[in-house]
């Protein structure tokens, strides 16, 4: 497309499993290794392929967010786009000055000070040494570390190696700028000046690709998203419907089944007794399921969760005395939760359990048993809605 400054077309990406040299880094000394081990290794070794026919561009000036679980492919993704690998087939182009941070570290000498390694790193990222010495203040600066910037990076910890990296990426001043999870590494201050700092990359016409499983952080940052499963595009479109289906297909994973119990047939229902999946704050809702428990209810709890989509906070973790009307306790029954929605705009998803205090263990978990969101257009963050009014006299 005419206006993509970065474009994975048709890209594949094949590795043997127990490989690890995909670059000159690792596959030197691998090399030398090989020579020693025999051909013993050559019958043990196979083929998976980590991306399978992706495909999709950025355009100028967008920010796009990249989600999915461990292992899907997206680390590997990013670093073709990088140039840090080959793809396997496809072709992957990119228009611009791109600056990547990818792994924590990477491009620095442990012995080299962290001084000596911004003007290391910078150069591997295209900059100048006279653009370094104008920048370099500012980039000790925002790194935060400027007390131990003359230490051997050796001596750093796993977060000021981020700070550090992370602040040399962010002066080189790139048209494409690739972030993975490493940010993740870094305190919650660092880590909001980090997205700051990419906000007003946004604003300067940046174009970004943000790797993370900090759904809140891709939320903010991300107009669009691309949800990634088994080196497999599973979809792309606007975020906020991205993190939804995200969290909806990895539902069946995480709910751990029971034959002493079931919960199923859950709908979010109005006053009226009308389905809705879309409320205003306050709102009077209530969730009506069935169930069906194979112990004394009188002994167990049910579990009534409400978990933010974006960031997974949990917003509530009620305890809720089970009683029966019934005396056939172990029958299919129907149980309605009313609750008011006092929440602020976003999505939400609803988890239900049985725990059974005898045995300590839960008879049933169903985790993201449906979803609802609220509107609103009043507040500009948050969580819950406290209905403030304003008088002035």
């Amino acid at each position: 497309m005419s206006d993509a400054v970065l474009e994975l077309d048709g890209v594949w990406k094949k590795f043997r499993l127990g490989e690890r040299h995909d670059s000159l880094r690792d596959l030197v000394p691998a090399v030398f290794k090989s020579a020693f081990r025999g051909r013993k290794e050559e019958l043990r070794e196979s083929e998976f392929w980590a991306l399978r026919d992706v495909s999709f561009h950025l355009g100028r000036g967008e920010a796009l967010g990249i989600i999915g679980p461990n292992g899907s492919g997206k680390s590997t993704t990013l670093k073709i786009m990088s140039g840090i690998l080959r793809p396997t087939k496809g072709v992957m182009k990119v228009k611009g000055r791109l600056s990547a941070l990818i792994e924590v570290g990477a491009g620095f000498h442990p012995d080299l000070t962290g001084r000596e390694n911004i003007y290391l790193n910078g150069t591997i990222l295209g900059m100048k040494r006279g653009e370094i010495d104008e920048k370099l203040d500012e980039i000790i600066e925002f790194s935060g570390i400027s007390e131990f910037i003359d230490t051997p990076v050796k001596r750093y910890s796993s977060g000021m190696y981020a700070r550090l990296g992370f602040s040399i990426a962010a002066h080189v001043d790139p048209e494409v700028l690739l972030v993975d999870e490493v940010l993740s590494v870094g305190d919650m201050w660092f880590q909001d000046k980090c997205i700051k700092k990419m906000l007003s990359f946004k604003e300067k016409n940046t174009s970004i690709i943000f790797v993370s499983h900090n759904l809140a952080s891709v939320n903010l940052l991300c107009s669009k998203t691309a949800f990634i499963r088994k080196g497999e595009l599973v979809t792309i479109g606007p975020t906020s419907e991205i993190i939804s289906k995200y969290i909806d297909c990895n539902k069946d994973l995480t709910s751990p089944q029971s034959e002493s119990g079931c919960i199923w047939e859950a709908t979010l229902q109005d006053d009226a007794g009308e389905s809705c999946n879309v409320v205003r704050p306050q709102q009077k809702l209530n969730l009506k399921f069935r169930y069906k428990c194979e112990k004394d209810v009188k002994e167990c709890q049910l579990g009534f969760i409400i978990t933010r989509i974006s960031d997974g906070l949990i917003i509530c973790d009620y305890n809720l005395t089970m009683i029966s009307g019934s005396a056939k306790e172990k029958s299919e029954k129907v149980a309605v939760i009313t609750f008011n929605a006092n929440l602020l705009r976003g999505a939400y998803a609803i988890s239900l359990h049985i725990y059974h205090y005898p045995s300590a263990r839960h008879i049933v978990y169903e985790r993201n048993l449906l979803f609802f969101s609220v509107e609103e257009r009043l507040s500009w963050a948050g969580i819950a809605h406290l209905e403030p009014r304003l008088v002035l006299h």
